[in-house]
């Protein structure tokens, strides 16, 4: 099993804006081989940015380093960052 993470710090006020991209956005994911799960974590608030953390889970690493170089890959982080002035 392999756990990918990124961490994301959003701007505050910005919140909803980023959930809502996370859970409506198309990711491809569950057509390859190899993904297991998705998860969206929301952590502490800072004075200026909240922060949340991604993770994917996958039966192995290169099940993994096989969706970061695919076309899917590709069409999934197209407009990342792009949808809620947060950085990344």
């Amino acid at each position: 099993m392999f756990i990918a993470m990124n961490r994301f710090q959003v701007i505050k006020g910005k919140e909803q804006a980023f959930e809502t991209v996370w859970k409506t956005r198309e990711s491809y994911l569950g057509d390859l081989p190899g993904f297991i799960e998705f998860h969206l974590v929301k952590g502490p608030e800072a004075e200026d940015h909240t922060l949340y953390a991604t993770h994917t889970v996958w039966a192995s690493k290169a099940a993994f380093e096989a969706w970061t170089k695919s076309e899917a890959f590709r069409r999934a982080h197209s407009r990342a960052g792009n949808e809620t002035g947060g950085s990344l």
